[in-house]
């Protein structure tokens, strides 16, 4: 395969994003809060969040043991996978979702969904980066790599908040304080915006570019549809809250 068939390749994969991002406005995603019944076989919740984020780091780790990746790809794949280090063996064994369960359904789409992000990011940092160690010191690596970390980190507190907003045993749902939750609904969603988004500034490609535009795809009508449920389900909601942008969205 040629570079210039692959990137059509990443243009059509992106033109599915935007239409899903349209369907989701009127979809409710069925898990976690939202779940329902009448989408067929579940499994409890952690396990669902293990076995469909696996896949990105496993593909990932391959392209980079196979391939012989310069230092700037090769970086470019080890923040890949930390980040997703975390969301396959850390994250799912530290919620406190216990009885709850994932459908099956959602699983394996997501499954599909990052086999694809994961393997055009993979195989175009295998076959076709052209980086060079000057590539460290242009404006999009310095801007992408601060906004990476910022969002990472971001994403990492968010998350911890959340846990631990259950104590051992509980599963409802409380309202979220401090932090960035005093702006928005979702900052674990807000931080991986920026993250992905600082990876695309980084890897300056249209694979990375595409993964952004999905997580954009997803994350935001997510988010959207938390921010409802919150205001839905406690009277007390803070009103001046945004969904996922601070002050915009």
């Amino acid at each position: 395969m040629n570079l210039a068939t692959f990137n059509i390749i990443c243009l059509a994969w992106a033109i599915i994003a935007i239409i899903t991002f349209f369907f989701l406005q009127h979809v409710n995603a069925p898990y976690g809060r939202h779940i329902k019944q009448g989408w067929g076989p579940t499994l409890p919740n952690k396990w669902g969040w293990a076995f469909m984020e696996f896949p990105s780091f496993a593909i990932m780790l391959y392209f980079f043991i196979v391939s012989n990746q310069s230092a700037f790809a090769g970086m470019l794949s080890v923040l890949w996978m930390a980040h997703y280090f975390n969301r396959s063996f850390i994250f799912p064994f530290r919620i406190r979702t216990k009885g709850k369960e994932m459908p099956l359904i959602i699983v394996v789409s997501a499954i599909v969904f990052n086999l694809v992000n994961a393997w055009l990011n993979g195989y175009f940092l295998s076959a076709f980066e052209k980086y060079t160690e000057n590539s460290f010191l242009e404006w999009n690596f310095l801007a992408g790599l601060a906004l990476f970390v910022f969002g990472f980190i971001v994403n990492l507190i968010s998350d911890h908040r959340l846990i631990n907003l259950r104590h051992p045993g509980e599963t409802g749902y409380k309202i979220p304080r401090g932090f960035l939750f005093e702006y928005v609904s979702c900052p674990n969603h807000f931080g991986e915006l920026v993250q992905w988004f600082g990876f695309a500034l980084m890897a300056w490609n249209y694979p990375a570019a595409c993964f952004f535009i999905w997580t954009a795809a997803n994350l935001i009508p997510r988010s959207k549809k938390h921010h409802s449920w919150y205001r839905a389900n406690f009277t007390d909601y803070p009103r001046n809250r945004k969904a996922v942008i601070p002050g915009l969205l």
